[in-house]
């Protein structure tokens, strides 16, 4: 059972006691349940329908981070499908344009000594 729905019952059950004790004390004497009893069974049902209102909002912020994450990712995704490698081509493109050719040295051969040259 989730906090909300526990603090829900806990808040039900808090004032269905008191509302039953007020009207047996009522009936039995005359009179009600003493102001503590009152007082306690009040706090407790606040206290749960406080908690109950808070868990909600945690739980509807939690699902809107979530959408947005969603969101954001699906966003994302699409940005980098349309975008590509387009970047190597736009460094191949901008090194061409200004016609700076590598010069091709080829390498020495290998295994060999600098005598034999």
């Amino acid at each position: 059972m989730t906090l909300k729905w526990l603090a829900v019952v806990v808040a039900t059950v808090s004032m269905t006691l008191c509302v039953t004790g007020n009207a047996v004390t009522l009936v039995v004497d005359g009179g009600q349940l003493p102001l503590l009893v009152n007082l306690l069974a009040l706090t407790t049902a606040g206290t749960a329908v406080v908690l109950a209102v808070l868990a909600e909002l945690h739980e509807r912020l939690n699902d809107r981070v979530s959408a947005l994450t969603e969101f954001l990712v699906a966003r994302l995704n699409e940005i980098e499908s349309r975008a590509g490698d387009r970047n190597t081509g736009f460094v191949e493109g901008y090194l061409l344009s200004h016609g700076q050719d590598a010069a091709i040295v080829p390498f020495g051969r290998r295994g060999r000594g600098a005598a034999e040259r």
